[in-house]
């Protein structure tokens, strides 16, 4: 009696096991077939995918950095982005033109923690992409959705920033502002609060210290660009008008 017992429970897990094992081959057969029946485009970006990633490529979209701009390790720059010369991107920002362009400006900072991307269209009818153009200071912790800093302002840590706000020149926003969708900042004004409120009237001696500041920490980001290697994607340029010329690489 105990021996036809084990015998059906040895049978049975024999079973168990060739099914199991047999579950798997097929698995791995129907893995390999799918990954045959794939095939990549054409026009979209080889790329390895392992780890964490400066630099992410969406389609036939690949962020742009300039030679002389820092952007560091682990920032994330995603789709139609565009660092310019002598921008800074520090630590633990995340840059995502999936929707919409971001563009950050000549010599213009965007500091740890930020986080910038953009909408496909502004309930506005403003542009919806992020735009920051050159000397603009981003305070650490700021979010940033399409909208539009221009040139010489500053922008307090943890600030935020929504769909179609205008900063215009020569503005300061005080640190925790938030600018409503479609709100103005008009030119030489100080704003703060949430929402974000006419505070003053900048000096002249003011927003002469605004490109000031941009360039003290273009210069502080010139010792942390000297801890790597130089890396840019001017190379893809190169690349392509090589082909233009009919030049093979």
């Amino acid at each position: 009696m105990a021996t036809s017992i084990a015998a059906r429970i040895s049978r049975r897990a024999a079973a168990s096991a060739f099914s199991a094992h047999r579950h798997v081959i097929s698995s791995r057969n129907f893995s390999t077939e799918a990954a045959k029946a794939i095939t990549p485009s054409s026009d979209r970006v080889k790329w390895d995918y392992r780890g964490q990633r400066k630099i992410i490529p969406l389609g036939q979209w690949v962020p742009t950095i300039a030679v002389d701009a820092y952007v560091a390790p682990n920032v994330v720059l995603a789709g139609q982005v565009t660092v310019n010369d002598g921008a800074s991107v520090w630590s633990g920002c995340v840059l995502r033109g999936d929707l919409n362009k971001i563009t950050v400006g000549f010599c213009s900072n965007v500091q740890e923690r930020c986080v910038i991307h953009a909408a496909w269209s502004s309930p506005t009818g403003l542009p919806a992409e992020t735009s920051i153009e050159r000397f603009v200071t981003i305070g650490a912790y700021s979010l940033l959705r399409s909208c539009t800093i221009e040139p010489e302002c500053i922008i307090g840590q943890h600030s935020i920033l929504m769909e179609g706000s205008l900063v215009e020149t020569h503005s300061i926003l005080e640190a925790g502002s938030v600018v409503p969708p479609g709100r103005r900042i008009p030119t030489g004004e100080l704003w703060a609060g949430n929402p974000a409120r006419f505070v003053r009237v900048l000096s002249h001696e003011e927003t002469l210290e605004i490109p000031k500041l941009a360039v003290a920490i273009n210069d502080l980001s010139k010792e942390h660009f000297s801890e790597f290697l130089p890396y840019s994607t001017a190379y893809l340029e190169v690349e392509k008008f090589k082909k233009s010329l009919g030049i093979t690489i």
